[in-house]
């Protein structure tokens, strides 16, 4: 029996025509619809983030004049040359990179210690969870000045040290030398956020495959190894993430040092926040504080670029 071709009115059409008539009927069904719902968002973001982002990166190439008719002057790379040879700017740093380290192990490790104890069957759980996680939420504000008068001269911790332990003599000036006080300003960043890296821990536990832990269990495996071979591994995005938003938030430490010293004395407490901010709206050089917190997003961007590639598995893609 001989096959005869279809008729014309019956050939299916070439793929790249249906491609595109289906393209064209999604389109005309409605697709636009979930963009306008996301345009009022995007533009806020626009308005708030993007558009200051920019504003600032131009800024930082001028002498920028906000007072009377004067016109702000092209300066090019000086201002983040002016960086480079600033001592003060140096000292900012190291104060900011102490903060960052002195915060963010103690931190992991706590935070991570914490989970674990809570994650077990422990009585009252969720009572300590609630606790562990209270100064999360309380005010950067509030909490900075009562550091500042637990760590004052006469305060709690002098006390503390000198007539209950007799560890010092109690007269220990802790806000009025550079680095007690950045000790005073880390104890802060570490009580405050523990809580938070105990969150994402216990959460990631959560995920942890109980199949492996029995078989490592049965295998002979001790609590330090079942740690080391199946909870560490199966918690390393949770790691991961924990580690890049402890290190921006620790180069963006500023309420707390503006409140409890203010960058003093004379400057040496100064991170670099502080003295972006010192230069933008106390000397109201704008150009020179909108490059250094150019600098600043530089260092930030480049070290969680770095951890990133630390943090990927090791047939090299990224741990999901």
């Amino acid at each position: 029996m001989r096959n005869h071709p279809p008729s014309p009115e019956f050939r299916e059409p070439a793929p790249a025509v249906a491609s595109r008539a289906s393209g064209r009927a999604w389109i005309r069904r409605g697709s636009a619809t979930p963009h306008l719902f996301l345009l009022p968002g995007f533009a806020l973001f626009a308005l708030a983030i993007l558009y200051p982002i920019a504003q600032a990166f131009r800024m930082s190439f001028y002498d920028w004049k906000i007072v009377g008719s004067a016109t702000s002057e092209f300066l090019g790379l000086e201002n983040y040359l002016r960086a480079l040879g600033d001592d003060k700017f140096w000292v900012a740093f190291g104060n900011t990179a102490f903060y960052a380290v002195a915060t963010i192990v103690p931190q992991i490790v706590l935070g991570l210690a914490v989970a674990l104890l809570l994650h077990g069957r422990a009585p009252a759980r969720p009572l300590f969870r609630v606790l562990y996680y209270l100064p999360v939420v309380t005010s950067w504000v509030v909490v900075s000045l009562v550091f500042r008068f637990l760590f004052a001269d006469q305060g709690l911790i002098n006390y503390l040290l000198g007539e209950v332990a007799h560890v010092t003599d109690g007269q220990t000036s802790w806000l009025a030398d550079r680095w007690t006080g950045m000790i005073a300003i880390s104890a802060l960043g570490i009580w405050k956020g523990v809580g938070w890296s105990m969150m994402i821990f216990l959460a990631a536990l959560q995920g942890v495959p109980a199949a492996l832990m029995e078989a490592a269990m049965i295998d002979g495996a001790g609590p330090w190894q079942r740690f080391r071979a199946v909870t560490l591994p199966a918690i390393r995005a949770a790691l991961g993430f924990v580690t890049i938003m402890l290190v921006i938030g620790g180069f963006n430490v500023f309420i707390s040092v503006y409140l409890m010293t203010a960058g003093g004395p004379a400057g040496r407490t100064e991170v670099l926040l502080t003295y972006m901010y010192n230069q933008a709206f106390g000397n109201l050089d704008f150009g020179y504080g909108s490059a250094i917190a150019v600098i600043v997003t530089l260092i930030v961007l480049a070290l969680s670029l770095i951890q990133l590639r630390m943090f990927r598995n090791p047939d090299g893609g990224y741990v999901e």
